[in-house]
C-alpha cells in the first residue's frame, strides 16, 4: 500500500494503515512500505505536549506506588467515574476510531458491525460480570476463575490465555507506534519502534496501575473531544440534519452501495462468528477485567461499567457520523485522491482526510496527537495485566504457593515488564513488513474462546471443575489460534497461499472455538468424579454467597 503523496500535512496520512494494525479486524496493508514523509511540527508540538504531561503524571504515581496493590489495582482507590472514562480510554483504541469510520465509509451501514459488535459486550459485563469479579477478585480475573478451583492448573491456563492475548495486541500497537513515529520524525523504524517501549516502560515501571490509569482518562478525553468536533463540524455542513448527509451520500454512492446489507461479510457463519468474537471477546479481554478490581467495592464497580458503555456508546455514534462525513467531504474532494481516484494513502485514511477537511492542519495534529497517546494508553495496560499474570498467578500463587511478599511480588512484576518490554520491542522490529491486523483479531478470538468460557462458566455454574476448566480453555486457547492461522485472512493474506486454498474458510473462528471450550468445559466437568470435584462442587454456595452480596471481599483485596 505505497502513499503517492506531496501534501503538507503527509506526514500522518499513512497514520491509519499502521494504526488499523491494532484495530480488531480491520484489514491493513504492508506496513513496511510506508517510506518516511515530511516532517508535521504542528503535530509533533502535541505529541511532546503529551509524553511531557505523561511523565509527570507518572511521577506523581510513583510516589503513591508503595505495594502490590497499588502497583496492580492503584490501591483500590480509583473512582467509579474515573474508572468508567479509563475503561473506555483502554477500549476506544485510534484504530478501531480510524477502522470504523473507514468501514462505514466503504460499505455504509455494514460498517456498523464492528460498532454493535464492540458495544453489545459491554452489556454481558455490566449485568453478568462486573459486580462478581469485584467481589470474588482481587488483582487478576484468575483470582476470579481460581476461587473454588485448584490454583496451580487453572493459573497457568489463565496465565497462558492472558499472555497470548497480550503478546497478539502488543505486537500490534508497537507496529502502529513505531509507525506514526517514524513518520512524524522522519526516524528510523527501529528507533521509533525502540523510543515507543522505552515510555512505555517508564509508564508501567515506575506509575504501575494508578499512572496507567490517568493516562487513560487523558486520552479519552482527548479522543472524545476530538470525535465530536469532527462529527459536529460534518453536521453543521448539513444543516444538523441527518436525512440531508444520508441522501448527500446516497447521490454519491447509490444507495444499494450503502444502505444495503451484505457488502461487507457474504455469508451467515462469518456474520455470527465474526459478531461472536467482537460481543464476547470484550467480556475476556484481560487488560479491560483488571480494571474492575481498581475500584473500592461491587457499587463502584458497576458504576464503572455504565460509565464506560455511555462514553463508549457515544463514541461509536460519533464513528458513524464521521463515516458518513468522509463519504461526503473526503471521498470526493481531489485534495485527498490519487491518481487512480483512490483515497491518498489507502481507504484507512478517512477520519484522517476528514480530520483536515473540517480542521485544517492543526486539528490534523490533534489527531495524530491523540492516536499516539492511545496506543500508549493500550499498551501500558496490556503490559500491566501480562506483568500481572506472571509476578501474580504464576509466580506469587504456583510457585511460592501463595507465601511470596508483595515487596517479592511487585519485583517480579517489575522485571516481567522489563521483559515484555525487550520482547514487545523485538517483536514490533520483526514484525515491520508483516500484515499484522489479523493478530489483534486473533486476540479478540482468543479472548472469546479461552478466558469468557472459563470466567463466565466458573462464576455461574455449580458443576463445573478444575479439570474442565483448564482442559476446555485449553481446547479454545488453541482451536482459536490453530483456526486462525489456516483462516484466509492468514493462510492466503500472510502466508502467501493461492486465493480459495484455506482450510479454514471463515473470517473468524470464534463460533467453532468458543463452542468447543464450553463443550470441552461440560464434558471434562460432567464426567470428574475425583475427590477434588466433589469439594469444588460444594465451594460454589459460598462462592455465590460471596459474589452477590461481597462478603468477606474486603478482607480478600484490602490493600
Amino acid at each position: 500500500m505505497k502513499h503517492h503523496t506531496t501534501k503538507p500535512y503527509a506526514a500522518v496520512l499513512a497514520l491509519a494503515t499502521a494504526l488499523v494494525a491494532g484495530s480488531a479486524f480491520a484489514a491493513g496493508g504492508d506496513l513496511g512500505e510506508l517510506q518516511k514523509q515530511s516532517t508535521n511540527w504542528t503535530a509533533i508540538s502535541m505529541f511532546g505536549a503529551f509524553v511531557l504531561a505523561t511523565l509527570w503524571i507518572t511521577k506523581w504515581a510513583a510516589g503513591r506506588t508503595k505495594s502490590a496493590a497499588d502497583f496492580y489495582t492503584a490501591g483500590g482507590g480509583i473512582t467509579g467515574f474515573q474508572n468508567g472514562l479509563a475503561i473506555a480510554g483502554d477500549y476506544m483504541s485510534a484504530a478501531s476510531f480510524l477502522g470504523i469510520s473507514a468501514a462505514v465509509m466503504m460499505n455504509g451501514y455494514d460498517g456498523l458491525i464492528y460498532s454493535i459488535g464492540f458495544l453489545v459486550g459491554w452489556p454481558i459485563i455490566t449485568f453478568l460480570m462486573a459486580e462478581k469479579l469485584r467481589n470474588l477478585g482481587k488483582f487478576t480475573f484468575a483470582d476470579v476463575a481460581g476461587y473454588r478451583f485448584q490454583p496451580g492448573p487453572i493459573r497457568a491456563f489463565a496465565a497462558s490465555g492472558t499472555l497470548v492475548v497480550v503478546a497478539f495486541y502488543l505486537i500490534a500497537q508497537m507496529v502502529g507506534a513505531g509507525q506514526l513515529i517514524k513518520l512524524l520524525f522522519g526516524l528510523e523504524y527501529m528507533y521509533a519502534v525502540i523510543i515507543v517501549g522505552l515510555l512505555m516502560m517508564v509508564y508501567v515501571l515506575f506509575g504501575g496501575m494508578t499512572a496507567t490509569t490517568w493516562v487513560q482518562i487523558i486520552k479519552a478525553s482527548l479522543l472524545l473531544s476530538g470525535a465530536s468536533f469532527m462529527a459536529f463540524m460534518v453536521m453543521k455542513a448539513y444543516g444538523f440534519s441527518f436525512e440531508r448527509l444520508f441522501q448527500a451520500s446516497v447521490d454519491i454512492k447509490g444507495s444499494n452501495s450503502i444502505m444495503g446489507p451484505g457488502n461487507f461479510i457474504k455469508d451467515p457463519i462469518s456474520a455470527i462468528s465474526f459478531g461472536m468474537a467482537l460481543m464476547f471477546g470484550t467480556a475476556g479481554l484481560p487488560h479491560v477485567l483488571m480494571r474492575f478490581f481498581t475500584v473500592p467495592n461491587a457499587k463502584e464497580a458497576r458504576k464503572s461499567v455504565f460509565w464506560a458503555t455511555t462514553w463508549i456508546g457515544y463514541f461509536y455514534i460519533l464513528t458513524f457520523i464521521i463515516g458518513f462525513g468522509a463519504i461526503v467531504l473526503v471521498s470526493t474532494n481531489p485534495q485527498f485522491l490519487d491518481g487512480s481516484g483512490g483515497l491518498i494513502g489507502g481507504g484507512n485514511m478517512a477520519a484522517v482526510h476528514l480530520a483536515n477537511a473540517v480542521g485544517g492542519n492543526v486539528f490534523l495534529g490533534f489527531i495524530s496527537a491523540v492516536a499516539f497517546a492511545t496506543i500508549l494508553a493500550v499498551v501500558a495496560g496490556l503490559t500491566l495485566s501480562g506483568a500481572s499474570a506472571v509476578s501474580h498467578d504464576l509466580y506469587s500463587t504456583v510457585f511460592k504457593k501463595g507465601k511470596a511478599d508483595s515487596a517479592a511480588e511487585l519485583k517480579v512484576s517489575r522485571i516481567t515488564t522489563l521483559v515484555l518490554g525487550v520482547i514487545a520491542v523485538v517483536l514490533g522490529i520483526v514484525f515491520e513488513k508483516q500484515n499484522i491486523a489479523f493478530m489483534v483479531s486473533l486476540a479478540f478470538a482468543v479472548a472469546a474462546s479461552a478466558n469468557f468460557p472459563v470466567l463466565f462458566l466458573s462464576i455461574l455454574w455449580k458443576d463445573m471443575t478444575t479439570r474442565g476448566a483448564v482442559i476446555g480453555g485449553f481446547l479454545g486457547l488453541t482451536s482459536s489460534v490453530v483456526l486462525t492461522l489456516l483462516s484466509p485472512s492468514v493462510w492466503e493474506s500472510v502466508f502467501g497461499n493461492p486465493v480459495g486454498s484455506a482450510p479454514f474458510p471463515y473470517a473468524s473462528p470464534a463460533l467453532f472455538s468458543m463452542t468447543l471450550a464450553f463443550v470441552g468445559i461440560w464434558f471434562f466437568s460432567i464426567t470428574d468424579k475425583s475427590r477434588n470435584a466433589q469439594a469444588e462442587r460444594a465451594a460454589f454456595a459460598a462462592q455465590l454467597v460471596r459474589s452477590e452480596t461481597g462478603l468477606g471481599a474486603s478482607s480478600a483485596s484490602s490493600h
